[in-house]
């Protein structure tokens, strides 16, 4: 009995070193949050727990938190951040004569290749950070805007990042997170205005384009993804598995949310826009409640209709 459980224990501890360790790329396994999946999958169900149970609650009986400030600061801090992503993208791309048709991961040390996988892992970072966007409509009481759809993209992505992280930091994948980066620098520029006040609010029209932005880069990243069916240049093709199916998913999700809420004649206050506030129609508390809200791209809104 003791020799089989020990036989059982050896066989899951050489499954678990074959897979986290052995199948990783040397270097990025050793780094912060990577080298071991226990950490960030216990943010992701703190994050969650959070979000679906415990914030609520303990939410219910309070005010909300205004966090301005705090906001205006943090969605500043994500334009920088995917600022550098793009810009440091871009620059790569055109050193290493990037192939939009199939690119392999380059696996060296050489400085190239150390510079994508700082770029690779930055993003992660990046998505792990983006965690907050929930935690800030918890603390502000914005239940509505708690979606499956948010919830599930920032979910998803930290766990999509890691493991091209920690397996494949590069190569074919890459642009992808550079077109997010692109988008993202539009939506939080929106999220950093409109935490800003009235004053900047009123130029806010543009936000049912932040959803078509968001539509257009999930099916570029399926066209793209899904070259690998057709040519091979050592970036594994099992990975479509993955990921043309969540590129579907995502683009599924956000069209349809693109249709109930900005689609035929119905008119409603959104989010945090101004698009309806000179309106006669839209009363003042609407529009306040319109514009104080804050969240991700589509991802949800206040559904304050007009009077």
């Amino acid at each position: 009995m003791d020799y089989k459980m020990n036989q059982k224990s050896n066989t899951s501890t050489n499954l678990y070193r074959f897979l986290f360790y052995e199948l990783a790329d040397p270097r990025t396994n050793s780094w912060f949050l990577i080298s071991d999946p226990g950490p960030p999958l216990a943010i992701l169900s703190m994050y969650l727990y959070f979000v679906l149970n415990w914030g609520p609650r303990l939410m219910k009986n309070r005010q909300p938190y205004e966090l301005k400030t705090v906001l205006v600061v943090y969605n500043f801090l994500q334009v920088l951040l995917s600022t550098w992503l793009v810009v440091e993208g871009l620059d790569i791309l055109n050193t290493i004569k990037f192939s939009w048709v199939c690119q392999p991961v380059d696996f060296s040390n050489s400085p190239i290749a150390l510079r994508i996988i700082r770029g690779v892992y930055i993003y992660f970072l990046a998505k792990m950070t983006e965690l907050l966007d929930t935690v800030f409509f918890v603390l502000r009481k914005k239940d509505r805007q708690i979606t499956f759809l948010h919830v599930y993209h920032h979910t998803a992505m930290p766990m999509i990042s890691w493991g091209a992280t920690k397996y494949f930091p590069g190569g074919h994948g890459a642009i992808v997170g550079l077109i997010n980066s692109f988008v993202h620098i539009v939506m939080y520029s929106y999220y950093m205005m409109a935490a800003m006040g009235p004053r900047y609010q009123r130029f806010l029209w543009w936000k049912k384009y932040i959803t078509t932005l968001q539509m257009a880069q999930f099916g570029l990243a399926f066209l793209h993804n899904s070259q690998l069916l057709f040519v091979d240049c050592g970036y594994p093709r099992w990975s479509v598995v993955f990921t043309l199916p969540n590129a579907i998913f995502f683009y599924v999700l956000f069209s349809d949310f693109y249709q109930k809420n900005y689609s035929g004649e119905k008119k409603i206050c959104y989010g945090e826009k101004m698009e309806l506030a000179s309106s006669e129609k839209c009363s003042y508390s609407e529009v306040k409640e319109a514009t104080s809200g804050y969240s991700t791209g589509g991802l949800g809104i206040s559904d304050k209709k007009l009077l």
